[in-house]
């Protein structure tokens, strides 16, 4: 986990995180610089995850008025398949958060810039990267982890399809097409920012006393969890924890978040064609 990424030029973090290796002619280490940097970087974490679920609350009943849903919005966003307006409502009051977290963050403990202190950025490689990835975890990553659970759950595959259907299932063709293009390009880009470039960045220089090999392991695989976490669904717990250590480790070795981003984008996109049935 030391060595930089490929293609690293001088400068630029390659081995990606505070406490990690650097390519040669690195004089400086990105933020956050101290362990209260740290600590102030996940404060804001979790302050903008909070700040993120009472937005899509407030969003959501605006909406509901909007359309005239008002009294009855508690079991139209309760339902296995809402509306779009319900889906889109949480998910821009959610970002509104994460953004927010990662954007005040940068500017009160970091240099201002959100590409050199989040690693937000994208390399032509990535987009071949990336997708294989995503694609692999989808494919290799779910089935393999599921495995011993299938003669255990019933309807497994139901079950696990059951998130991604509230996200995207039951729509018409012109609102399915625009869930479809938040989950695949916008959600990735947002997740990717907070939970790969603000939180785990955080965790890297918290766990640094750890030495090496163990701060980034803990770092990594904490970081992989509070993402399953985050998702509220006890089921998909295993497999996105499982996918969030891998977007983390990725995330850690190459320096920036375009390969994470390309990953959970294709990843996302599996999830969503086998609920339109395009894929099984």
């Amino acid at each position: 986990m030391a060595s930089s990424a490929p293609g690293a030029s001088d400068g630029e973090p390659g081995g990606a995180g505070p406490g990690g290796a650097w390519p040669h002619g690195t004089t400086e280490e990105p933020p956050p610089r101290t362990t209260s940097d740290a600590g102030a970087w996940l404060l804001y974490a979790g302050l903008g995850f909070i700040v993120g679920q009472v937005a899509s609350t407030l969003l959501l009943f605006a909406a509901a008025a909007a359309t005239g849903h008002s009294s009855d919005v508690a079991q139209l966003a309760a339902r296995p398949e809402p509306p779009a307006w319900v889906v889109v409502s949480e998910l821009v009051g959610l970002w509104a958060g994460f953004i927010g977290a990662a954007v005040l963050a940068v500017r009160t403990r970091g240099t201002g810039s959100v590409r050199r202190d989040l690693g937000l950025e994208v390399r032509p490689w990535d987009v071949l990267i990336g997708p294989a990835v995503g694609l692999a975890g989808q494919i290799l990553l779910l089935p393999v982890l599921y495995l011993p659970l299938e003669h255990v759950i019933p309807h497994l595959d139901d079950r696990l399809q059951a998130p991604a259907k509230h996200l995207t299932g039951g729509f018409p063709g012109s609102d399915l097409a625009v869930i479809g293009v938040l989950t695949v390009v916008v959600v990735p880009v947002v997740e990717e920012l907070f939970f790969r470039g603000l939180v785990l960045r955080a965790l890297l220089r918290v766990c640094a006393p750890a030495g090496p090999v163990l701060g980034v392991t803990l770092a990594v695989v904490a970081d992989g969890v509070i993402f399953g976490l985050a998702h509220f669904e006890l089921l998909q717990l295993l497999g996105l924890a499982a996918f969030g250590v891998v977007l983390s480790l990725m995330a850690y070795r190459l320096g920036r978040l375009g390969p994470g981003i390309f990953a959970h984008g294709a990843f996302n996109l599996l999830a969503v064609l086998s609920v339109a049935g395009v894929v099984h």
